[in-house]
């Protein structure tokens, strides 16, 4: 059993009564420049947890501090990928009741130095682990040091974080403890345990596939977002480095919650809706480069389970090599530049209408171009669908053109019904000119002879950089 004795933190006259934990998030709010407040992960424990301290009985947590632990579980939740607005209801606190508040249409986020996105509160109840993935760095058989939160120690740190203007909520994951019973149960309890103390922010609760449904029900009552990992983009991919994990249970998991969120979108016979059931809805995540999968195959995956399931959100994480790890697992980590070039290209196939077969094709062999944007790269295959008239083109086409968005799109429809536009117009209005004017006709321009340059594709190749090693 776990006691934190907590001691009393000292505030500045000046910001007496404020969230604010000192003069400098103060100022930085005042200038609306959240990120400096939230520099790095250790600069909020420092403010937020000196001088604070826990006891234990058990032995093997004996001298482990919550300052240690949040150290050890905030960076082992790095690997899980979070950021995406909330989309969850509005709720506030200006009644003068509760703790927090969302928006509904988003989280504001802050990085760390090392790129980290802090603006939840980002941990793992614990990083033990009965499952042997040879991909994860926490698995059973892995050499690294272990710790576990209490339910308290987890609500209390929510709370005092947001009080201090470091987070807009929280997200939690975890390592499976005993049992996905056991290690769902604690986790609800948590999500349970703020909402009850009046706890108003965005929380997202990382589920264990085979935890019963009545746990799962539990998490989507008290969280805004349920997210299930798929892990890997193929099932051949499961079996061979997480054999213990089931793909079809996976699957099964996540059209449970898909329909456990429209049973409770339906009104019952008063009209009354039964509860808000995961309002933000579910995502997930699978690693990419720890297995041999192409582009093409990743994107499939991710099209299938938008369509199956109704994800917000499907989260590509490039493998990360890890201690110790698996003679099967490549050496070295994938380029960042792929996870980028997917979640572009995923964008495109949920927002801009193109099909999977346009963005990689077979000439390909089925891989994203790395030098180019897929819009772009698909741009340059097919040369014959361009110059696109911007003054009179239907919005499908506008969509196509690249260093065009769904809102310069709309823009150039409402602007176009006045007179007729310019290439300066459409830079006041947010598109990217340098790359779109090879592809565009507007008024006092067109591309002539540069579109059928065939230097064309290496104007918008940025230089590669000499390695030293």
């Amino acid at each position: 059993m776990l006691f934190i004795v907590v001691s009393p933190v000292s505030w500045p006259a000046k910001l007496e009564g404020r969230k604010f934990a000192d003069r400098s998030c103060y100022l930085a709010s005042q200038r609306r420049e959240r990120r400096t407040c939230s520099r790095h992960l250790g600069f909020a424990v420092s403010a937020a947890l000196a001088g604070q301290r826990i006891r234990t009985y058990a032995e093997h947590m004996a001298k482990m501090t919550i300052q240690d632990k949040l150290a050890l579980l905030s960076d082992a939740a790095k690997y899980d990928a979070s950021c995406a607005s909330s989309g969850t209801s509005r709720r506030g606190s200006r009644d003068g009741k509760g703790l927090g508040s969302t928006t509904g249409s988003g989280i504001c986020h802050a990085y760390a130095p090392d790129g980290r996105c802090i603006s939840l509160l980002k941990i793992l109840m614990t990083n033990y682990c009965v499952y042997d993935c040879a991909y994860c760095v926490n698995r059973v058989s892995s050499n690294v040091p272990r710790a576990r939160f209490t339910v308290d120690e987890v609500v209390w740190l929510t709370t005092e974080f947001y009080r201090r203007n470091y987070i807009e909520g929280l997200f939690l994951s975890s390592g499976v403890l005993r049992s996905s019973d056991y290690t769902m149960e604690e986790m609800v309890r948590i999500a349970e345990k703020l909402r009850a103390q009046g706890f108003r922010g965005y929380i997202h609760l990382k589920t264990i596939p085979d935890a019963s449904p009545e746990l799962i029900e539990r998490a989507g009552l008290a969280a805004d977002r349920l997210s299930i990992n798929v892990e890997l983009p193929t099932d051949a991919g499961v079996r061979a480095y997480a054999p213990e994990k089931n793909p079809d249970q996976i699957r099964g998991a996540m059209g449970k919650v898909r329909l456990t969120m429209e049973d409770y979108g339906d009104r019952t016979h008063t009209g009354r809706q039964r509860g808000k059931f995961a309002p933000a809805g579910q995502s997930t995540q699978m690693i990419v480069g720890a297995d041999q999968s192409n582009d093409a195959t990743i994107l499939d995956n991710a099209n299938r389970l938008y369509g199956a399931y109704g994800l917000k959100r499907v989260y590509y994480s490039a493998f990360s090599p890890i201690p110790d790890s698996s003679a099967v697992l490549p050496l070295i980590d994938p380029p960042l530049m792929r996870e980028h070039r997917l979640y572009q290209a995923d964008w495109l196939l949920r927002f801009y209408d193109f099909g999977l077969d346009e963005i990689v094709t077979r000439d390909t062999g089925g891989m994203l171009d790395l030098d180019v944007d897929p819009k772009l790269a698909w741009a340059l295959a097919n040369r014959d669908r361009f110059p696109v008239d911007v003054n009179r083109a239907p919005k499908d086409e506008l969509l196509r053109i690249p260093g065009f968005g769904t809102k310069i799109a709309d823009r150039i429809i409402m602007a176009r019904r006045t007179g007729t536009l310019t290439l300066e117009d459409i830079r006041r209005m947010g598109g990217r000119i340098k790359m779109a004017k090879s592809f565009v006709i507007a008024r006092g321009h067109t591309p002539g002879h540069h579109l059928d340059a065939t230097d064309l594709r290496q104007r918008f190749v940025k230089p590669s950089q000499l390695e030293l090693f």
